[in-house]
């Protein structure tokens, strides 16, 4: 479970939201530790838990995995790779930041991350069966937040009490 970790630990660039594909095939796809839909509750408690996102996916498929022992090794795998770069970053990065050819290397990253990030999102939606019926409540959130400034705590609570009430009152037909 370490080693598993570790590796997905050392592709951090975007932070844990770029990770999530490589979760998913190393914890469904080759090791079977759970369903896709396990890993997809897993990510939505790790996202409303605090603390580092990355962290908190690997800490709740290592507990599952092998309780507290477990979840300690797994979480020790994501967070060592990200520790080590960037130490030898913060080592070496003075000497290097004015170089024009660093410079640009940081630029060129930025598409990749975004796309790292993309793309687990639409599967995370297609997985939750967002749908062009729903799709409006993540777009309505994210425009809230970005053009009005309303507290994503405050989407948060108002997405959980629209879909109590939906669940409670309109029932869905399935």
């Amino acid at each position: 479970m370490f080693f598993t970790f570790f590796k997905i630990g050392l592709f951090t660039l975007g932070g844990g939201y770029a990770m999530i594909p490589l979760i998913e095939k190393e914890v469904v796809d080759n090791h079977k530790w759970m369903t896709r839909e396990e890993l997809l509750d897993v990510i939505a408690i790790a996202q409303s838990c605090p603390g580092v996102f990355a962290i908190n996916v690997s800490t709740f498929v290592g507990y599952k995995l092998n309780k507290t022992r477990g979840a300690v090794c797994t979480s020790l795998g994501t967070a060592l790779p990200s520790f080590i770069i960037i130490l030898l970053i913060a080592m070496f990065f003075r000497q290097f930041q004015d170089n024009p050819v660093v410079a640009a290397m940081f630029r060129g990253i930025r598409p990749a991350v975004v796309a790292l990030i993309a793309v687990p999102t639409f599967n995370m939606a297609r997985n939750a069966r967002v749908g062009w019926a729903n799709c409006w409540i993540p777009v309505a959130g994210a425009l809230a937040i970005w053009a009005f400034g309303v507290s994503p705590i405050a989407i948060i609570l108002i997405a959980g009490l629209g879909g109590w009430l939906y669940g409670r009152y309109i029932q869905p037909t399935e």
